[in-house]
C-alpha cells in the first residue's frame, strides 16, 4: 500500500511537471509584420519563413498589419499571450523611434516586449522621380533651398526610419520639405513612380529592383558604409553631409513574459536560419545584411537606439499627435 502511494505521488508530480521547451512549438506561429506586403520587414520575414518552418517543424503565418507607423502591429503583439505563438518583426521605428515621435503610445518598447533576436540591418536610399531636375544630392539641396516647402517626400509611415532619415537630411542640409506618409512602402513607392511624390528615403530592400531597372534615380545610401548590394552608390556622408548615418534594423520580438526556454528556442532557430547560405543570399539580394544577436544583446541595442533617435526627433522637431 505504501509503495502504491509513492508511485501515485510520483505519477502526479510527473503529470504536473511543466512541459519541456523541446515540445515547443506544437502549433503554427503567427508573425505580425508592422507594414504592408513589399515592405522591408515583410521581405525579410518571407525570406526567412521557409527555413524557420523547416527548423521549427511548424508553419509560420505571416500576418501584415500595417498602419500608424507600425504601432498597430506592435500593440497587437504587446497585448497577445506570452506563449511564443505570437511574435513580430520589430523595426527601428516600432522599437526605437516611435517612443519619442508619438505623443502617446499604447505600449512601451522595452517594458511590454521580449527581445528575441536581431536579424538584419539595411540602409535606406535616397531615390527621386526621374522628372525632378536634380542629378546629385548637392543639386537636390540647392533645388530645395530655391523652392522652400515645395518638394515633397513620401514614407511608409510617420516614425519609420524612412521618415526620420528624411528629417535628419532636412535638418543637416538646412532645407524644408513636405512629408507625405503612406500606410506602407509599396504605396509610397507607387506614388513616387507615378509622379505624386518628388523623392523618398526608401528602404534598400524595397527599392533595389526599381533602381536597377532605371525607374528611379538613386543618389546615396544612408548607412555609415556603402552597401555591398549596391556598392556604386556613395554614402550620404561621402556625397554631401559629413556625419550623416541612419541605418534601419529589424529583429524578432514577442510580448513581455515569454518563458526563457521558448525565447532560447526562437533565438537559436532564427540564428541558425540566418546563418544558412540560402537565407543570406535572399536577404543580400534585397539589400539586407544579416546581423544576429543574443536576446540580451538585442535588448541593449533597443535601449541605445531609443536614446539616439530621441535626440534626432528633438533636434528635427518632428512630432506625431
Amino acid at each position: 500500500m505504501r509503495l502504491l502511494r509513492h508511485l501515485t505521488l510520483l505519477l502526479l508530480v510527473f503529470i504536473s511537471w511543466p512541459a519541456p521547451a523541446q515540445q515547443y512549438p506544437t502549433r503554427p506561429i503567427h508573425m505580425l509584420i508592422p507594414f504592408t506586403p513589399g515592405s522591408a520587414a515583410d521581405i525579410i520575414a518571407r525570406a526567412m519563413e521557409p527555413t524557420l518552418r523547416e527548423k521549427l517543424g511548424q508553419s509560420l503565418v505571416i500576418d501584415n498589419r500595417g498602419g500608424a507607423g507600425g504601432n498597430i502591429a506592435a500593440e497587437l503583439t504587446a497585448k497577445s499571450a506570452p506563449d511564443g505563438y505570437t511574435i513580430m518583426m520589430g523595426t527601428i521605428g516600432t522599437h526605437a523611434i516611435n517612443y519619442s515621435l508619438y505623443a502617446k503610445l499604447p505600449f512601451h518598447p522595452i517594458r511590454d516586449f521580449t527581445p528575441i533576436a536581431l536579424v538584419g540591418e539595411s540602409p535606406n536610399v535616397l531615390v527621386l522621380n526621374p522628372r525632378v531636375p536634380a542629378n546629385s544630392i548637392k543639386e537636390l539641396i540647392a533645388l530645395a533651398k530655391a523652392r522652400p516647402g515645395q518638394l515633397n517626400y513620401g514614407s511608409s509611415g510617420a516614425g519609420t526610419s524612412v521618415h526620420l532619415s528624411a528629417e535628419l537630411f532636412s535638418s543637416m542640409a538646412g532645407i524644408k520639405m513636405v512629408h507625405v506618409p503612406f500606410k506602407g512602402a509599396t504605396e509610397a513607392l507607387t506614388a513616387l513612380l507615378g509622379g505624386q511624390l518628388d523623392l523618398m528615403f526608401a528602404s534598400l530592400s524595397s527599392s533595389i529592383p526599381m533602381i536597377k531597372a532605371g525607374r528611379l534615380k538613386a543618389f546615396a545610401v544612408t548607412g555609415a558604409q556603402r552597401s555591398p548590394s549596391i556598392p556604386e552608390l556613395p554614402t550620404m556622408a561621402e556625397a554631401a553631409l559629413p556625419g550623416y548615418a541612419a541605418a534601419a534594423w529589424y529583429g524578432i520580438v514577442g510580448p513581455a513574459g515569454i518563458p526563457q526556454s521558448i525565447v532560447a528556442v526562437l533565438n537559436n532557430t532564427a540564428v541558425a536560419a540566418l546563418n544558412t547560405q540560402e537565407v543570406k543570399n535572399r536577404l543580400f539580394a534585397s539589400g539586407v545584411e544579416v546581423r544576429t544577436s543574443t536576446p540580451e544583446e538585442f535588448a541593449r541595442l533597443i535601449e541605445s537606439e531609443m536614446r539616439k533617435w530621441a535626440k534626432v526627433v528633438k533636434d528635427s522637431g518632428a512630432k506625431v499627435d
